[in-house]
C-alpha cells in the first residue's frame, strides 16, 4: 500500500531501535568485579564491616544481633560480620539468580528486588542494616519506591555505601546513575534516615538520640 507521499509504506517506516543491554549478575560478573578485580577485596569488606557494627552498637548501646542485607550479591558480608559477632542472625535478598540458586541455601540469601521492599518485610526491623555498592545502580523510581521499606526494617544503623556524580571511583560503572549527593540526602532524609558519616545512617527509631555534632547535615 503507497503513503500519502507516493512511496511505498515500508520505505519510511523507521528501523526499531535496538533493544537496550539487561545487565546479569551471573557468575562472571561476580568473577570479574568481586574476585579477578578485587573490588570486594578480603581486607576492606573486613573494615567496612568493623565499621558498620562499631556504629550500630555504638547507637545501640549492646552488641548487633541481626543484620539484613538488601542487594547482597553472594553474601560477601556474611563471613566477615559472622566472624565479628557469631550469634548474630545474617539474611539477604538479591536480585542475581545465579547467586541465590548458587549460595542462597547455605548462606540465608533469598530472590527479591529493591523495588519489592515497598512491600516485602521479611523480618522484624533489625539492628544492622546493609545496602552496600546498589544504589548507585538502581533506577530513581524503583529506589524511591523501595526505600520506605529499608527505612521501616532498620531499627539500628544502615550501611548504605552509595556513590554520587560527585565521586571518582573504581570498579563497574555499566548502569550507574548520576545523580547528586544531595539528591540522595533528600531521598534518605525524607524517608526519616539521618547521616552518621562513613556511609552510615541512623534509624528514624535512633535518630532522635543523636546529639546535635554527631550528624552531618
Amino acid at each position: 500500500m503507497a503513503s500519502k507521499s507516493g512511496y511505498a509504506s515500508s520505505s519510511i517506516i523507521p528501523h526499531p531501535l535496538p533493544s537496550p543491554v539487561i545487565k546479569q549478575y551471573d557468575e562472571a560478573y561476580f568473577q570479574r568485579w568481586y574476585r579477578q578485580g578485587d573490588i570486594g577485596g578480603p581486607q576492606r569488606l573486613a573494615r567496612k564491616g568493623a565499621l558498620a557494627v562499631a556504629c550500630a552498637e555504638y547507637y545501640l548501646e549492646r552488641p548487633v544481633r541481626s543484620v539484613l542485607d538488601v542487594g547482597c550479591g553472594e553474601g560477601a558480608w556474611r563471613a566477615p560480620l559472622l566472624k565479628l559477632r557469631p550469634k548474630l542472625r545474617y539474611l539477604g535478598f538479591d536480585s542475581s539468580e545465579y547467586a541465590i540458586a548458587r549460595h542462597g541455601a547455605r548462606r540465608n540469601l533469598h530472590y527479591a528486588r529493591f523495588g519489592d521492599f515497598a512491600l516485602l518485610r521479611p523480618c522484624p526491623p533489625v539492628d544492622l542494616l546493609v545496602c552496600a555498592d546498589v544504589m548507585h545502580y538502581l533506577p530513581s523510581a524503583e529506589l524511591r519506591r523501595g526505600l520506605p521499606g529499608l527505612a521501616e526494617l532498620c531499627g539500628g544503623v544502615a550501611f548504605l555505601e552509595t556513590f554520587a556524580a560527585e565521586d571518582e571511583f573504581d570498579g563497574d560503572r555499566a548502569g550507574f546513575q548520576k545523580r547528586s549527593a544531595g539528591w540522595y540526602r533528600k531521598q534518605l532524609i525524607g524517608n526519616g534516615f539521618l547521616p552518621a558519616g562513613s556511609h552510615c545512617w541512623l534509624a528514624p527509631a535512633l535518630a532522635p538520640q543523636a546529639a546535635a555534632l554527631e550528624t552531618v547535615i
